[in-house]
């Protein structure tokens, strides 16, 4: 393997580990919130105790996202140098915002969130966690905004071969970039919710569950079985989109070889880009239109519009079907549990084993469909970096493959060890619960005369 195909093993490699972790703490947080409010409506102990156990969740895996982050951002410059070089007037900024904007103020309050329990009001606390999970969301809005410039540029012109920028509205607020925030807040909650429930079914089996669980749990079963049917919504809303701006990712998520009307939906099968065939194909006919472009004889353009420059069809094809699937079993999961719940008077402890099972070994399902779901769209948008302007080819750095090779292993070892270590704590913080966190003493500040 050469240094190019090196390199974006490398990047694949960070952003697969660091995307994990954002896409629990982004919608955790907004939980944690909603439970702090619970807690000071009602004075139940038992939404306390759920905001106390899901806090020290999300302090173990914010300080993962924020690790991982900080080792992928390097690579901009040790294997993508040409990209800044090209791109860096608009993605300078962008991720100088994230951290001025989201990453500040996440870092701010984090410590008042965590440790400010007790020694600072009701309402101070509730602040810095309303503050953190804003905080988290912006994180998100910058991040995806470059991503989204990437997939769909806008807004800038280009003087000596570098991007500059003509409009910074356009620039954020691109043609892909309301359906791709959409569709990453609406699968953080997915991931979030399924991430809660899940745990907290491991708990109920495992005996070790407290008043805080039957409340996170209940909480988290009705968040995705509202958050589900949305997310398939923006899902066809988004692929209108990419038809619009990105066609050739479109034909090849679908394997559709030759450009023709009423095209058939192609449910399984094997692509074989040598033979510019799907072999053993399973199809419904016209249905490909119908969904594509809500009309059944509509034409679709097909790879052979686009010959050199398509992304590789089967990653493409493949990650696309894994993450329409989990979300389909996301869907019947979280309405066969809501619906559980609702004959059962909203009682938990009263749901199925088969069930508390099937949410319990889905607890990390979110993880998979993310992780599809970004597959698509960055092995898509190939052979770009920028797409349609910037070739991959032309920004990765020169140095010799086999530091690459090396840098790539030491990436896969540590991150193997610690994704394996985080779910190991998971797991003993689930089943050692700390049902209720003592109060630390409230700090009294010396007056000015008292101090003097």
């Amino acid at each position: 393997m050469d240094t190019l195909i090196l390199s974006r093993m490398q990047f694949a490699v960070n952003i697969s580990f660091h995307i994990l972790f954002p896409t629990i703490t982004i919608a955790l947080c907004w939980f944690l919130l909603f439970f702090r409010v619970r807690f000071m409506q009602t004075k139940d102990s038992a939404w306390d105790e759920a905001h106390y156990f899901w806090t020290k969740v999300f302090a173990l895996t914010f300080a993962l996202g924020v690790v991982s982050g900080i080792v992928m951002s390097f690579q901009f410059g040790t294997n993508w140098p040409g990209f800044m070089q090209k791109t860096g007037n608009i993605a300078g900024p962008l991720l100088g915002y994230e951290v001025l904007t989201a990453f500040f103020l996440e870092a701010t309050f984090l410590g008042i969130m965590l440790f400010g329990r007790g020694r600072v009001s009701e309402r101070i606390h509730l602040a810095a966690t309303a503050l953190v999970a804003f905080g988290t969301t912006m994180s998100a809005f910058w991040i995806l905004a470059l991503n989204s410039w990437m997939q769909t540029p806008a807004g800038y012109e280009i003087v000596l071969g570098q991007f500059h920028v003509k409009s910074w509205f356009d620039v954020v607020f691109n043609p892909s970039f309301p359906y791709r925030f959409s569709h990453v807040l609406l699968a953080s909650t997915l991931t979030a919710s399924f991430f809660i429930a899940g745990l907290s079914a491991w708990q109920l089996i495992k005996g070790s569950s407290t008043a805080g669980t039957h409340k996170a749990m209940r909480t988290a079963i009705i968040a995705a079985a509202i958050a589900i049917p949305l997310q398939f919504v923006v899902g066809d809303a988004h692929g209108l989109s990419t038809r619009k701006h990105q066609p050739a990712k479109i034909a090849a998520i679908e394997a559709i070889w030759q450009t023709e009307k009423g095209a058939a939906l192609t449910l399984l099968g094997w692509p074989d880009e040598k033979q510019g065939k799907t072999l053993y194909a399973v199809q419904v006919p016209k249905l490909g239109s119908l969904i594509l472009a809500h009309d059944a004889n509509a034409e679709i353009q097909g790879l052979d519009a686009f010959e050199g420059a398509h992304p590789p069809v089967a990653p493409v094809f493949w990650g696309f079907r894994v993450m329409v699937g989990i979300g389909s079993l996301m869907l019947l999961v979280a309405w066969a549990s809501a619906w559980m719940l609702w004959h059962r008077r909203g009682d938990v402890a009263t749901l199925p084993r088969t069930l508390l099972c099937g949410l319990s070994a889905m607890s990390l399902s979110g993880w998979l469909a993310t992780l599809a779901g970004w597959y698509v769209t960055e092995i898509g948008r190939q052979p770009y970096i920028v797409y349609g302007l910037v070739k991959t080819s032309e920004v990765a750095t020169h140095i010799a493959p086999t530091n690459v090779a090396i840098t790539l292993s030491a990436y896969v070892l540590v991150y193997g060890l610690l994704l394996v270590t985080y779910v190991g704590v998971l797991k003993y913080m689930a089943e050692n619960p700390v049902s209720h966190a003592p109060l630390a003493p409230r700090v009294k500040f010396p007056t000015a005369k008292e101090a003097i």
